[in-house]
């Protein structure tokens, strides 16, 4: 899934599958300039693993400003060994879509999209990485978390923590309105 960008392609009405494969590998090939292919090296990360990073990114955050920070914090874990623990990745081990709250019974699987029992990055990308996510991570934000947390108000941005303990406290008040708003 890595060999994609998502984005508006215009084609004639009679391309055929193949053809639109390499169209679509070539805008691939396009957006990954020499500027692009510097950064992905500076991090460490091949086009693919920057793809499946941007996926991830991606999943936990729909607040496109947000997602700098939020690849900084798994490009930290991945230079320290930490697992990433990356709820989307979870879900996608799993294959249950419709799971809204991910619970310790779901980090069992075996899987090794499991970030919680796996370290590094999982196989490949869990979805297509827009421009937005995979820029994000060659433009990660430089910063010390190691954690991060949905915000209780449901805004869809997150908290973030540099140890355990702020994080298990943002944790506690998010996992609280959960159970106030009766999400399980």
């Amino acid at each position: 899934m890595g060999m994609f960008v998502p984005n508006t392609y215009e084609v004639w009405w009679n391309i055929s599958a193949q053809g639109l494969f390499d169209r679509m590998y070539k805008e691939y090939q396009t957006f990954w300039t020499d500027e692009r292919i510097a950064k992905a090296a500076k991090i460490g990360l091949s086009q693919k693993e920057v793809s499946t990073l941007a996926a991830i990114v991606q999943a936990e955050s729909q607040k496109s400003d947000e997602r700098p920070r939020i690849a900084g914090v798994y490009l930290n874990r991945l230079r320290i060994g930490m697992p990433l623990q990356a709820d989307p990745t979870l879900v996608f081990a799993i294959g249950d879509f419709s799971i809204k709250r991910v619970l310790n019974v779901h980090k069992e699987s075996d899987s090794p999209y499991n970030t919680y029992k796996f370290t590094g990055l999982p196989p490949g990308p869990i979805n297509l990485p827009d421009v937005n996510s995979l820029n994000a991570v060659l433009n990660a934000e430089n910063h010390s978390y190691l954690y991060f947390c949905a915000k209780e108000d449901f805004s869809g941005y997150h908290s973030f923590a540099n140890s355990l303990s702020e994080h298990n406290a943002n944790a506690r008040r998010y996992q609280n309105a959960l159970n106030a708003a009766k999400i399980y």
